[in-house]
């Protein structure tokens, strides 16, 4: 055999392989790319009836995916008077760092995503509802 052939032998297994490893990367890839958006998607904020929370400390957290946060809300006198972003896996989304003070501004959840880095935006929303509609315990009262 000549050495042209034997280097045949050995390049067309290793390019299959890499090949093969390749594709499976690019499909699990945009299967998981599908589900990110579809989890994003799929987010729905409800506002918050201040009135019926208790002062203390409150936690909450959401993730999906490639974004999450983690969120620490004080509530005083039926009032969002902190919260603080504990933990936020933003991707580019660190924009959307400016919603906590946002709903402590308006009191409210109905805040406006930050353009461009919506999921973010989203993502602490709920991190921030889920703290105040269903809370794990109260830190601190």
């Amino acid at each position: 055999m000549t050495r042209k052939i034997k280097w045949i032998y050995i390049v067309i297994p290793v390019l299959i392989i890499v090949g093969g490893i390749g594709g499976y990367r690019y499909v699990d890839y945009h299967r998981t790319l599908a589900t990110y958006r579809q989890m994003i998607a799929d987010i729905t904020i409800d506002e918050v009836d201040l009135s019926k929370i208790e002062d203390g400390i409150y936690t909450g957290t959401h993730d999906a995916i490639w974004v999450g946060a983690d969120v620490t809300v004080t509530v005083k006198d039926h009032r969002i008077t902190n919260i603080k972003l504990e933990r936020h896996l933003n991707g580019h989304g660190e924009p959307a760092e400016v919603i906590p003070q946002k709903v402590i501004e308006t009191q409210s959840l109905k805040v406006d995503t930050i353009s461009g880095v919506t999921s973010s935006s989203k993502v602490i929303l709920k991190a921030i509802e889920k703290a105040l509609l269903n809370p794990p315990e109260c830190l601190h009262k």
